[in-house]
């Protein structure tokens, strides 16, 4: 272990930043990172460890250091992506995000033949999906809004109440487990 600062290896940032989706790991943020922070500071263990190391955007790293955010909450970020990123894919991950950041809607619509995308928050009872075949569909999501599908069939996603309490742990840096 050296006293002296080396940069953060390539292959570990890299890591670090593909684990995160190359954005700012804290889910209400998801600002495109350019930077790496210790989650124990350097000084403390003066190496660079995947497990010590998250993804943040330059305003988050900054309100981490200064103590804004607490240690135990950026722990249990980390903790929560392994997860996530273990259990979901890609553009179920997208969808939590946006329910993340938009808390007033509860239905998502989504193109046709999404189930498989779908397929582990819908198993886990997180969503529900539903059809429609027809014209026009109101989905509330805090306003009314009608989609028009042409007469073709189109999917959507209701989050549920398990769902919601996902969104708020991930939101709130609770364990997931």
């Amino acid at each position: 272990m050296s006293s002296r600062r080396t940069a953060v290896p390539a292959e570990i940032r890299r890591a670090v930043l593909v684990e995160a989706g190359h954005r700012c790991a804290i889910p209400t943020c998801r600002t495109s990172t350019t930077e790496i922070a210790h989650i124990k500071p350097w000084r403390q263990v003066k190496e660079h460890t995947f497990d010590n190391l998250i993804a943040l955007c330059p305003t988050c790293h900054t309100r981490f250091d200064k103590g804004e955010i607490d240690r135990k909450s950026m722990l249990q970020y980390k903790a929560n992506l392994g997860v996530i990123n273990g259990r979901y894919g890609e553009i179920e991950r997208r969808v939590l995000m946006i329910f993340a950041e938009n808390p007033n809607i509860r239905t998502i619509p989504m193109p046709s033949a999404s189930d498989v995308a779908m397929l582990h928050l819908v198993k886990d009872g997180m969503f529900r999906r539903g059809i429609s075949q027809g014209l026009n569909m109101i989905i509330p999501n805090g306003s009314e809004a009608v989609i028009d599908f042409a007469g073709g069939t189109q999917e959507f996603y209701t989050i549920t109440d398990k769902g919601l309490e996902l969104v708020k742990r991930l939101a709130e840096a609770k364990s997931l487990l």
